[in-house]
């Protein structure tokens, strides 16, 4: 079945699904009917019927088939350079090109690298929760830590000024959120990324120890990527870097208020492989990418019992894939002792999240921390109080207040 006008025109179920108001941290019920029910689901995403990939292992085959492109942004949403032509936007191609790229910026992502980084890290997150238990209580605790954290981590990789970082908060904001008109979405990314062309060509005449500076003399000056390319490259790492992360932290610091044993054990504990695993249950019990992991088929092919065209689009409802009973007993329950190896929080296949030992390094440091820091934390309003970015393509935290 392909896209129809009448189809577009019908009552198919929309992505992002609405939670429930009462349960915001766990995937919407109807997602265990979609994995239920044969072959795959139809519904509505970014303004076009798209099949909704909802079981453990349809999301994992779909992830590794060749057939199933990435390349699904509009070539009118990206920049052009003075010659009209379009960067390479290395998340969104298919090999080899994008292995090409991604080879080039994986030396500052290894778990050597990132732990590294280790001891900097816990400095800026020290750094923001001396300010937030200085200006004493209540705080919102998006603005205050879960933010900035990353943001400041990000940018210090990438060679990125902290006095910029309210820019790209904006701009991710604006470009992340589903009711945004592609001409917003495509205005907030030209403006980051005119930004960090300047910062482009800085490095090209003042390199520093960054994945910029490394990016701009080992590839850019000898003509292994554009210019262009590299700024684009730039952009998305400062997008994605600080969003996920930040929306994972205030995320996870309501589950961890919701289940005070865990929350008191980070407290204590000095096991790092504790810390770690309760972090990889937070990344599957939460799974903030709840849209954004798209595909489309470039021949037929069958997925899941389901006849899909060439044509067709795909998106992976990481979601309902994290909480697939064939995939681990009792998903409904937070349980930081299970073995949550194989979750989708990070994706899965060829282009798995480039980033993802920072991310678990940023929250192994700051969840123990605020937990031992600040014992006494709790929500400052009632759950049902609580804001959260529903109609944004990762799932997260318009605000979180607390107080201790």
């Amino acid at each position: 079945m392909t896209s129809t006008t009448s189809e577009i025109a019908s009552d198919l179920p929309a992505i992002p699904a609405e939670r429930s108001a009462t349960c915001p941290l766990r995937p919407p019920a109807e997602f265990t009917q979609w994995r239920d029910e044969p072959g795959l689901q139809r519904a509505i995403y970014q303004g076009r019927p798209t099949w909704v990939v909802s079981r453990y292992e349809d999301i994992r085959a779909a992830l590794v088939d060749p057939r199933l492109s990435a390349e699904t942004i509009p070539e009118a949403m990206l920049p052009k350079d003075s010659e009209n032509n379009t960067p390479i936007m290395f998340a969104r191609v298919d090999d080899p090109e994008h292995h090409r790229i991604r080879r080039m910026l994986t030396r500052d992502f290894t778990f050597r690298r990132v732990d590294a980084m280790r001891p900097q890290i816990q400095e800026i997150v020290d750094r923001y929760l001396d300010a937030m238990l200085a200006a004493g209580p209540p705080a919102d605790l998006v603005r205050a830590f879960a933010l900035p954290v990353p943001s400041l981590v990000i940018a210090h990789l990438l060679g990125v000024p902290d006095d910029d970082l309210e820019l790209f908060h904006h701009h991710t904001t604006v470009g992340l959120d589903v009711r945004t008109s592609d001409e917003e979405k495509a205005k907030a990314f030209g403006e980051m990324f005119a930004y960090i062309a300047e910062l482009v060509e800085r490095k090209e005449h003042e390199p520093g120890d960054d994945l910029l500076s490394r990016l701009v003399t080992g590839h850019v000056v000898n003509g292994d990527i554009s210019r262009e390319t590299a700024t684009v490259t730039g952009a998305i790492m400062m997008q994605a870097g600080h969003e996920t992360t930040a929306n994972m932290i205030a995320l996870g610091t309501v589950a961890l208020m919701e289940h005070r044993e865990t929350y008191e054990l980070l407290g204590r504990t000095e096991d790092p492989a504790v810390i770690a695993n309760i972090v990889e249950e937070m990344m599957r019990y939460l799974a903030i990418v709840h849209s954004q992991v798209d595909r489309i088929a470039t021949e037929d092919l069958i997925l899941g019992g389901q006849q899909i065209h060439a044509g067709d689009w795909l998106v992976m409802n990481i979601p309902a894939g994290n909480w697939d009973p064939t995939f681990i007993d009792n998903p409904e329950v937070f349980d930081g002792d299970r073995n949550t190896r194989g979750h989708l929080g990070f994706g899965y296949g060829v282009h798995q999240c480039i980033g993802a030992n920072l991310a678990r390094a940023e929250m192994q440091i700051a969840f123990p921390t605020l937990a031992r820091r600040v014992p006494g934390l709790q929500l400052a309003v009632g759950t049902e109080q609580l804001r959260f970015k529903g109609e944004s393509g990762i799932y997260g935290m318009k605000e979180l207040p607390v107080t201790w």
